[in-house]
């Protein structure tokens, strides 16, 4: 049997790109790499849903920040980062138009069946990322993301930031919630193994698994960290809400330059 080294993948598909007229930058950070647990995998989609949804209120979530973006019905959101749909689904039935975008195709199909099942026609499906997606419509009034972002380093959040800032109209919002740590770092070893414990309890085994992966190959970052970056992309923070030591909610508005 032939051995296929990751190297030889790789530089066949920069070639392919290249050959395309389709290459990033090949500096740029490689977002469709895998980065902690695989969801690009159609059964691995499959399970997210199902665990999440033993710890999570899709409904109740999305109405907290529909709620918090304050909008009309008449108004425009991206939903960047949307997974299997919890917040797409429930937005579309609030907003004009919703562009559900995420760098999974096993993740869009299982968001475009549930939308299918509940006959959503405004909901525009993309696959893409906070580095590559294009936003070719009219700026939006606003974006939101749900654990998401901690997939990209410190420094290429700032950069897809800087995008997303790009695609909001000026004064237009920007809601993001992910795994933030604000914690004392003192005892980090204990509050870890302590919240891995508390959310597998709340679950289901594979659970630890997947927040194990998380810790030791993911890019979540510091809320004062955070801040920063939010604040150098263009935004103002208008609330910061942390939960656990490990959540946080930011709400914030598009400054006007």
């Amino acid at each position: 049997m032939i051995k296929v080294r990751e190297m030889d993948i790789e530089l066949y598909r920069n070639y392919m790109n290249e050959l395309n007229g389709k290459a990033e930058p090949g500096w740029q950070y490689d977002e469709t790499k895998l980065c902690g647990v695989n969801y690009n995998d159609t059964w691995r989609a499959w399970v997210y849903d199902r665990c999440q949804q033993k710890f999570r209120d899709y409904k109740a979530e999305s109405d907290e920040i529909i709620a918090a973006l304050d909008m009309g019905k008449n108004q425009t959101v991206i939903d960047i980062g949307c997974g299997t749909g919890a917040f797409t689904i429930h937005a579309a039935k609030y907003f004009k138009k919703v562009f559900a975008i995420d760098i999974s195709k096993a993740m869009l199909r299982r968001a475009r069946k549930k939308a299918g099942i509940l006959k959503l026609g405004n909901i525009k499906f993309c696959k893409g990322g906070f580095l590559t997606y294009k936003h070719d419509d009219e700026p939006v009034d606003a974006v939101v993301s749900v654990k998401a972002l901690h997939h990209l380093p410190d420094f290429w959040k700032l950069v897809g930031l800087k995008r997303i800032a790009r695609m909001i109209k000026t004064g237009g919002k920007l809601y993001i919630k992910d795994v933030v740590f604000s914690f004392d770092m003192d005892g980090y070893e204990s509050r870890i193994k302590s919240f891995i414990q508390s959310m597998t309890n709340r679950t289901e085994p594979g659970m630890k698994w997947d927040l194990e992966t998380h810790f030791r190959q993911e890019y979540s970052t510091c809320g004062w960290i955070m801040e920063g970056l939010l604040q150098r992309a263009g935004f103002k923070i208008e609330t910061a809400d942390y939960k656990d030591g490990f959540l946080a909610a930011y709400l914030c508005t598009k400054d006007i330059i």
